[in-house]
C-alpha cells in the first residue's frame, strides 16, 4: 500500500477514537436533574426540557438553559415563570443567589432567590417573605405550559401525594 493510503487510514482511526471518546464523555456526564439530587434536592425543583447546564463544583455557581422561557400553574394556586437561562450557586440542600425563576403571588410577580432543604420540606424565598413546602411536591417534573396536568401526569401519581398547604414566614 502506498503510504497516502496508510496516513489516510491512520488519521480516520484517530478521528473515529476522538469521535467515541467525545461520545463516550457526553453519555456519561450527569444529567441537570441527577446533579440537583446529588445535591439533595428532587427533580422536580425542575421542570423538564433542559438543553444543557454548566456548574463550577469548586465555587458551586451554575447555569441552566432552556429553549426559550417555560411558565406553568401548579395546582391552580401558583404561576411560575423561567426564563431561557437560570442560575445561581448550588450547595448541599441550598440554592442561592438564584436568578431566572419568579412565581407570582396575587397579582405581582417575584423573583425566588433562594431555596432551602429543610427536612422533608423546602424553604423557597423570595427576599421578604418565604413558603414552605413538603418534597412530596417534588417528586415529579412539571412541564413547560402545562405543569403537571399535562397527560394526566397527576393521575398517574398517587392521588394525595400532592401536598399545597405552605407555611408563609417572613424572613
Amino acid at each position: 500500500m502506498p503510504s497516502n493510503y496508510l496516513t489516510a487510514i491512520a488519521f480516520a482511526l484517530c478521528l473515529l477514537l476522538l469521535a467515541a471518546a467525545a461520545a463516550t464523555a457526553t453519555a456519561t456526564a450527569p444529567t441537570a436533574y441527577e446533579v440537583i439530587q446529588s445535591y439533595d434536592f428532587p427533580v422536580g425543583i425542575l421542570p423538564k426540557g433542559i438543553t444543557h447546564y454548566d456548574l463550577d463544583t469548586s465555587s458551586g455557581k451554575f447555569n441552566a438553559y432552556w429553549n426559550g422561557s417555560c411558565s406553568f400553574s401548579l395546582e391552580g394556586s401558583y404561576q411560575l415563570k423561567y426564563k431561557s437561562k437560570i442560575s445561581g450557586n448550588i450547595y448541599k440542600g441550598k440554592l442561592t443567589n438564584l436568578s431566572g425563576v419568579s412565581v407570582k403571588v396575587l397579582f405581582l410577580w417575584l423573583n425566588i432567590v433562594e431555596v432551602r432543604r429543610n427536612g422533608d420540606n423546602l424553604e423557597f424565598s423570595v427576599g421578604i417573605a418565604s413558603a414552605e413546602f413538603s418534597l412530596d411536591n417534588f417528586l415529579v417534573c412539571p412541564q413547560c405550559g402545562c405543569g403537571l396536568n399535562c397527560n394526566n401526569l397527576v393521575e398517574n401519581w398517587k392521588k394525595g401525594n400532592l401536598r399545597s398547604t405552605p407555611l408563609l414566614s417572613s424572613v
